[in-house]
């Protein structure tokens, strides 16, 4: 993977794999990644209707080893890991600020040898001081023990999306993709060396990640697209990825979740472990849980042909209300949707509200996420 000078976007080890392919490279928290290959909304209907490759290398990722290790997670993020059942396992959790606000959404994955984490782009250092900052809590308290805190920047990640997944990753690994259940993960070999195999995902599909040495990535990339040619796969860009989890009504760290925003309101407080002792916003959530939100974050769906984007204002009549976060066209559906955050009152799905783009009021109803039912657990 090059290390990009200052100022310079970093560059996936697929970079000029992307290129060759046509891509069209945007940048995104610091990085240069593909946004689309052949156009955003046939790559949506392909991992829809049958299997994309995405290449997520700009998603962070820290090992945390030692006897300490798990402490300072349970101490730095809102989820228990005492709700997992072991090696193997892995989490959706987040990592609040002292306020109770969100730093981060990421999935932690409970590992043979310790833990790894799996952040947004932006956020992976903020997220490892905070793991660093618990572990030295508690062990001036004399509660930790040793641990190690590790960004891996050498590890490509590449995602296998859509009905077709397992399929095509089954190819490769048929034990592994038979045997594994959603939210869990599993150590695998490919070309002599070991890649970690993941049963998670972001666009609502039955879908896997492959943590891989970046030296490999090139290898399996091709790989995956010659096995999955039959299946029709295709090559498919962060577009799509985020019209995708936008029908499952998934957030975005920096549209829908941020320091501006706490479990609660955001509709993911099930992500907090409240009856743990201590952990970090823990105070702070207790207060705002009591008071309860002012605000919810809802679904919003189009019913006219107007598009919301984020930071249109939602209306009551002359009222404003709220203000969409994230908004697009689904292609599934055929008509807008949203995300954004609507006073209490507002909240309740079937609500008729307007949003104003750029002058003209569209129509839309709330509604309760997903847009889409793709049921990737089965």
């Amino acid at each position: 993977m090059s290390n990009a000078a200052a100022g310079e976007p970093r560059r996936s080890p697929l970079d000029a794999v992307h290129r060759r392919l046509g891509a069209r490279m945007g940048g995104f928290a610091g990085w240069e990644m593909p946004i689309e290959y052949s156009g955003t909304l046939s790559e949506h209907r392909a991992v829809r209707e049958a299997v994309g490759l995405f290449d997520l290398t700009h998603l962070g990722k820290v090992e945390v080893h030692g006897g300490g290790a798990r402490a300072a997670l349970q101490h730095a993020l809102s989820g228990d890991l005492d709700r997992i059942e072991g090696p193997g396992s892995a989490q959706y959790t987040l990592c609040l600020t002292d306020q109770g606000t969100i730093v981060d959404d990421l999935i932690v994955y409970w590992t043979a040898d310790g833990y790894l984490l799996v952040p947004n782009a932006a956020n992976w250092p903020k997220v490892a001081d905070a793991v660093r900052a618990s572990g030295r809590a508690l062990q001036e308290r004399g509660d930790g023990g040793p641990f190690e805190v590790v960004p891996r920047p050498d590890v490509a990640v590449l995602a296998v999306q859509g009905p077709k997944a397992p399929d095509l990753v089954g190819t490769l690994f048929p034990p592994e993709v038979a045997g594994m259940e959603y939210m869990h993960s599993a150590p695998v070999t490919y070309a002599g060396e070991t890649v970690r195999l993941a049963r998670t995902g972001y666009t609502g599909e039955r879908g896997y990640e492959l943590l891989v040495p970046g030296e490999l990535a090139g290898k399996l990339w091709d790989e995956l697209l010659e096995r999955g040619e039959p299946l029709g796969v295709v090559p498919a860009g962060l577009g799509a990825r985020d019209t995708l989890r936008l029908e499952m009504g998934y957030p975005l760290h920096g549209n829908d979740i941020s320091t501006g925003t706490d479990p609660f309101e955001a509709r993911i407080g099930w992500s907090v472990a409240m009856g743990k002792p201590a952990f970090r916003g823990r105070d702070a959530l207790v207060e705002r849980k009591a008071d309860g939100p002012a605000r919810l974050l809802v679904g919003l769906s189009s019913t006219d042909r107007l598009i919301p984007r984020h930071g249109m204002g939602v209306f009551d009549g002359d009222r404003r209300v709220g203000e969409v976060t994230s908004g697009t066209f689904s292609p599934t559906l055929r008509r807008g949707i949203a995300l954004a955050y609507v006073e209490r009152a507002e909240a309740d799905p079937g609500t008729a509200l307007e949003i104003d783009v750029r002058g003209r009021r569209g129509a839309v109803e709330v509604t309760r996420p997903p847009f889409v039912d793709s049921s990737p657990k089965g």
